[in-house]
């Protein structure tokens, strides 16, 4: 086995581990049988409603259980229909509790685009600009430079 062989193998064995115990910890805060509901139900049903970002929340991946264990979450600052053909939702968002302005939140911003864009009802994922002035300047600068993310 060459060494990048035994480095994608233990990078493998650590991801799977690491996506083990995100599940666990998100099957301990959660009820599955409305975890369930909240997944399998069409999003447009929440709409304007109190179940929304918990529907949205139930959609995550791994980084649901970094929002949920350190206390902090999502928001919609704003909601509309995709613009090709009305049926995906375009999506504006924003942290928070204690994901504001944590030295985590690019990879968590990152994260929670890739899961809500994996759903084939959400057609993009951006997040409120207002998000940038609970970072410090240095923090300001490496979401922008390095983040995979858009601020509106």
């Amino acid at each position: 086995m060459t060494d990048d062989e035994l480095v994608a193998k233990y990078a493998a064995e650590a991801k799977a581990a690491m996506s083990a115990e995100a599940s666990r910890r998100v099957d301990e805060m959660t009820d599955p049988v409305v975890e369930e509901r909240l997944r399998t139900t069409p999003l447009i049903e929440f709409i304007g409603g109190k179940e929304f970002v918990p529907a949205l929340l139930s959609r995550l991946g791994d980084v649901r259980a970094a929002l949920d264990g350190h206390g902090g979450g999502i928001a919609v600052t704003s909601l509309d229909w995709a613009e090709d053909d009305g049926t995906q939702l375009d999506l504006v968002l924003d942290l928070t509790g204690a994901c504001l302005s944590c030295g985590a939140a690019p990879g968590t911003l990152e994260g929670v685009k890739t899961d809500l864009e994996g759903d084939d009802e959400i057609s993009r994922i951006r997040f409120s600009s207002a998000l940038l002035d609970t970072f410090d300047e240095l923090g300001r600068e490496f979401i922008l430079a390095h983040g995979a993310v858009e601020f509106v």
